[in-house]
């Protein structure tokens, strides 16, 4: 497994390969996860190379993480740059959804598509996250996974879901989400010209489905996919379901040369 060094930091990543006329596909996770916060489906997409990259403190990247977008934007624009991706097609989760769209308004010369879950223009969290995360990690996490799941889930993909944020680090968490609670680009959507597909939860409690409402009404073109049931970490509940919005919308916006 790689590692990149970008800005003297060390990123870690996972790769697989496509087909060469395809999009590079970079998956970026949400607040206090990492690389194994996305499920097979989305990491081994056929026919495309597919990054699934730890953000700076995440996973095994090393240290410090970032407290607002723009700076883990810039970071990820570092990284696009160092393995020289060209016609890049970004799928962000919740916080790497704002990254996503941050990135399609400050370095748009690099983003070919935008593939936004659960996620919104703006990304408020509850006081009770901003507040505890450094003094009390394990009810925080506790409490963020108890909304971050749809109903039904089970036990099993919840616990893992708890895992991995408990091996991020108190401070790690603490400053994504005053990043996420910082971001409101509500105002800014119109610039944003590429193709764009926002997969929203019909239940996600952690960011809900009248934000990603909002994006698909205010990017412009956007499509709006609905996963029915679907809570925050809709794409782990219902991978299937994700895999086939994503694979469509691919398909249909950025054919290409089939192998035979």
């Amino acid at each position: 497994m790689p590692y990149l060094t970008v800005n003297k930091q060390r990123i870690f990543y996972t790769s697989k390969r496509g087909t060469p006329e395809a999009p590079n596909i970079i998956l970026v996770h949400g607040a206090g996860s990492s690389h194994l916060g996305w499920p097979a489906e989305l990491r081994q997409l056929p026919d495309y190379a597919v990054y699934a990259v730890d953000l700076p403190g995440h996973g095994r990247s090393d240290p410090p993480g970032r407290d607002n977008i723009t700076a883990y934007c810039d970071s990820l624009d570092a990284f696009i740059a160092a393995l020289k991706l060209d016609n890049v097609v970004l799928i962000g989760h919740s916080m790497g959804g704002a990254i996503a769209q941050m990135m399609a308004l400050r370095h748009a010369e690099k983003v070919a598509g935008l593939i936004l879950i659960g996620t919104g223009a703006r990304l408020p969290v509850s006081e009770m996250i901003l507040s505890q995360a450094l003094t009390n990690f394990a009810t925080t996490i506790d409490f963020i996974n108890r909304y971050a799941w749809a109903r039904g889930t089970p036990d099993s993909l919840i616990e893992a879901g708890r895992k991995l944020m408990s091996d991020s680090k108190p401070h790690i968490l603490h400053g994504d989400f005053v990043a996420c609670n910082t971001f409101d680009i509500q105002e800014r959507l119109s610039p944003i010209d590429v193709p764009a597909l926002v997969i929203a939860g019909s239940v996600d409690m952690m960011t809900p489905f009248k934000l990603g409402r909002f994006l698909a009404d205010n990017i412009p073109g956007a499509q709006l996919v609905v996963i029915e049931g679907g809570g925050h970490m809709m794409m782990l509940e219902q991978p299937g379901l994700a895999a086939t919005a994503v694979t469509r919308f691919l398909q249909e916006k950025f054919a290409f040369p089939q192998q035979n």
